[in-house]
């Protein structure tokens, strides 16, 4: 299987809130990116990528958990990051059962990361 079919299986096998709500997640990067790369990585996560890893998403028990690799340098002034704070490079948005997606501001951090991702490419060169 491809990237894309094994992000479809693993959301097809989330048969309670966490599968309609990954999807939901999965849509975003595509409308925020129409360039958006699906890929999968660490045995069993969906990574999405443009010029570098933007998130990776995974399904937890009670949550789904969306890890922006680079998150502590993306700005965040909607506060939506809630989660592994404390570090100096990841963050990460976890959501619960009943929680309400912030899709724009989602989106916006989405294109932060992938213009971060493209301007360190760029220092590289």
């Amino acid at each position: 299987m491809n990237p894309t079919e094994k992000i479809d299986s693993l959301i097809a096998g989330l048969t309670d809130w966490r599968g309609p709500a990954l999807a939901r997640l999965r849509q975003l990067f595509h409308e925020a990116d129409p360039e958006v790369v699906e890929e999968w990585k660490w045995m069993g996560s969906p990574v999405w990528s443009h010029d570098g890893i933007i998130a990776v998403g995974m399904a937890f028990n009670t949550s789904v958990k969306l890890g922006f690799l680079y998150g502590a340098s993306l700005p965040d002034p909607d506060n939506i990051f809630n989660d592994e704070l404390a570090g100096n490079q990841r963050r990460a948005i976890k959501y619960f059962e009943g929680d309400r997606i912030n899709e724009e501001s989602l989106k916006t951090l989405i294109r932060s990361a992938i213009a971060y991702n493209q301007a360190k490419k760029a220092a590289k060169k």
